[in-house]
């Protein structure tokens, strides 16, 4: 982590079939790494939120984008997307999110079950056997670890004035999972088992066909 965190810069993020996400299938389409991000204006605090994912979840049918049932219109199915049997793991995703916001723990907490509204809005329903989970962190409040004095204070916006953060951390969640979807690409692994990346251009299609 220390290695990570002192090798990290400034930039665009790279996204799709990289790094952790290099195994990873999302509704049976390559998935991986994806990332978003919103920025409150100054009148709403001036905070901003941060999503990582790491999409290994859902199945074909699933699968919506802005409403339009992409799954379910999509054409051939492989292999790897194929109706897991009983028993078999659902897979999951993770998703972190971090903010500048001044909130507390049970602050965050809602932060993160906010999150999973992200993901229902691209199709996943959780279903059973997924191992979903989302972890939210503020960068806001700085605490010593050796105090000089007896007592510190922290700042903490109030509860009031989260309904922004909620909406902008379900509107990037969503997004990030789509960004991982459309930037990664097709992979070849082990033993040649090969997982397609969605096509863009048959995406386009069908988006296009259901927005006239």
């Amino acid at each position: 982590m220390v290695q990570a965190l002192d090798s990290a810069s400034s930039g665009v993020v790279q996204e799709g079939s990289v790094g952790a996400g290099t195994g990873m299938v999302s509704y049976g389409f390559k998935g991986g790494i994806g990332t978003s991000s919103r920025r409150l204006p100054d009148s709403e605090g001036g905070y901003t939120i941060g999503v990582l994912v790491n999409a290994n979840h859902g199945r074909r049918p699933e699968l919506a984008m802005d409403g339009v049932p992409v799954g379910r219109l999509y054409e051939a199915v492989p292999p790897v997307a194929q109706a897991l049997s009983p028993g078999q793991s659902e897979g999951s995703i993770i998703v972190i999110i971090a903010t500048d916001a001044p909130l507390d723990s049970r602050q965050l907490t809602r932060l993160a079950k906010r999150a999973a509204l992200g993901l229902a809005r691209t199709g996943s329903t959780a279903r059973h056997g997924s191992g979903d989970f989302m972890l939210a962190f503020s960068t806001a409040n700085v605490i010593p670890h050796y105090p000089k004095d007896r007592t510190y204070t922290l700042t903490q916006l109030a509860d009031t004035h989260m309904n922004p953060l909620i909406t902008a951390t379900v509107e990037a969640t969503e997004e990030a999972i789509l960004n991982a979807l459309t930037m990664a690409t097709t992979v070849v692994g082990r033993d040649g088992h090969r997982v397609e990346a969605i096509s863009l251009t048959r995406l386009r299609t069908i988006l296009e066909h259901h927005a006239k």
